[in-house]
């Protein structure tokens, strides 16, 4: 593990704006698997209504097996995509039921954190943060699921370069972060995201990072050689 000093510093500052996140159980496992499918490209408030209006109406995932997919779009529509999201979920779900034959994925547990992320990913339509957030919520694994605001706030603040992908910043911020810290990290920087570090018009001047934040900093710059 690489530890970065930036990491150091901004922490104890993001735990003193946010509090400490303590580690509590969210979904089962495959729930956790399909709501994440649901939040793709989407807000959290958006996949919730979806994914409550799939459960309401199908019960159960071996009834969303064998529901016709535009049914399934139909349900899942206040979560978008919909048309392309019921064909991700179906194939999931039968990759898992063909696999294992139930769809149960409580074994993940069982497993080293490597093997259970790997098993994941090798389903198509699940990627690294997907499986990473089940890892994380529904198991306690010491992963950092990379979503659009953890990537976005670890660029503007140094801990990974501007043009780092979020796939492979699941690597680097892991190998930078304590594995009993990451969940913590996880929780504080999607806090940021949504509350100050916004993706367009960031709040910048009141923002508790100013000191270590590399955006901050080249906005600055600019306004300097503006008036220049």
């Amino acid at each position: 593990m690489v530890r970065n000093i930036t990491f150091d510093k901004i922490i104890p500052k993001l735990k003193s704006e946010y509090c400490n996140p303590r580690w509590s159980k969210r979904l089962p496992p495959i729930e956790e698997l399909i709501f994440t499918v649901l939040t793709q490209h989407t807000s959290d408030i958006n996949a919730e209504k979806a994914f409550k209006n799939l459960m309401k109406n199908l019960k159960d995932f071996e009834t969303v097996l064998i529901t016709p997919k535009y049914k399934i779009a139909e349900l899942i529509r206040q979560g978008g995509l919909a048309n392309i999201k019921s064909e991700r979920i179906v194939g999931i779900l039968f990759e898992i039921k063909k696999r294992t034959g139930s769809l149960n994925i409580d074994f993940l547990g069982d497993m080293q954190m490597t093997e259970a992320r790997d098993w994941l990913t090798s389903i198509k339509g699940i990627g690294l943060k997907t499986a990473s957030c089940v890892l994380a919520f529904s198991f306690g694994f010491p992963v950092i699921p990379v979503d659009t605001h953890v990537h976005r706030v670890s660029q503007r603040i140094g801990l990974i370069k501007e043009k780092v992908s979020a796939d492979l910043a699941h690597a680097l911020l892991e190998d930078q972060i304590a594995p009993e810290e990451r969940y913590g990290f996880h929780v504080l920087m999607i806090n940021h995201g949504r509350k100050q570090c916004h993706a367009r018009n960031p709040k910048c001047e009141t923002c508790i990072l100013n000191e270590e934040c590399k955006y901050k900093s080249s906005k600055t710059n600019k306004k300097k050689n503006v008036r220049l």
